[in-house]
């Protein structure tokens, strides 16, 4: 248990969460009426079958969609509550979104990358710049800042992107399968910064179909058919797949 877990701070609620695509007949019921609540310093993972909600409940939290009905709150707020540019500020400064196909822009080095959404977000280069090797050093990779996306190994990629997704005040952190492309080695040890960086007091949401991968997390939420069916602890929900949590 980190410090942070002795008085947690809600960072991330979704309350009765729906999400219905198009109407009628043609009515496709994403998300039917879902809690979850992410704390500082937790590392919550996400799981159940193809097509079971995983990836519309991280677009609902991270503000990339809004529900049909239901309430999506961040750091105290109601995501509703925000215009559209408001919302825009929201995700540069509190969201930070890891996805499989990584998203780095492959003509920036890795600190311009880590740096890019605070400059979007006003900040001067050279602060942006100082932040931005901050949360490099974090993930291990303080020494190759100037190094191009292509220059570096799929493991270290996620690493910059994990960078970016938690530079400067944010402390939300959204990731959809971001291990699928390494090979099972490299994805441990990505596992093993995000761990490190929940621990640190951000929260985190993994999205993942491996449960040796939700043994890092500290509770698994289990999807299916846009309800959640289950959310305990990782030793209680993955003892029956042979699971141990990681040290």
């Amino acid at each position: 248990m980190t410090a942070a877990a002795h008085h947690p701070e809600t960072l991330l609620e979704l309350r009765d969460v729906h999400r219905t695509h198009g109407d009628g007949a043609a009515a496709v019921h994403a998300l039917r009426g879902v809690d979850l609540t992410l704390r500082a310093g937790e590392l919550v993972a996400v799981m159940g079958p193809s097509g079971s909600g995983k990836s519309t409940l991280l677009n609902l939290a991270g503000g990339l969609d809004a529900p049909t009905s239901g309430e999506v709150v961040v750091e105290g707020t109601p995501l509703r509550s925000y215009g559209r540019s408001e919302l825009a500020r929201v995700r540069r400064r509190r969201l930070g979104f890891v996805f499989q196909d990584l998203n780095l822009i492959p003509t920036l080095s890795a600190a311009e990358n880590v740096a890019l959404p605070l400059e979007l977000d006003g900040v001067r280069a050279k602060d942006a710049r100082t932040e931005a090797l901050r949360s490099l050093d974090e993930v291990g990779l303080a020494s190759s800042a100037e190094r191009f996306p292509d220059e570096m190994s799929g493991g270290q990629q996620q690493r910059v992107a994990i960078a970016r997704a938690l530079v400067g005040p944010r402390r939300v952190l959204l990731a959809d399968e971001p291990t699928g492309a390494l090979d099972s080695e490299t994805g441990e040890e990505v596992l093993a910064v995000l761990r490190a960086r929940v621990d640190a007091g951000a929260g985190g949401l993994l999205v993942t179909h491996e449960p040796r991968h939700a043994a890092w997390a500290d509770r698994v939420v289990f999807l299916r058919d846009g309800l959640v069916v289950d959310d305990s602890s990782v030793r209680g929900s993955l003892s029956g797949l042979g699971e141990v949590a990681p040290a």
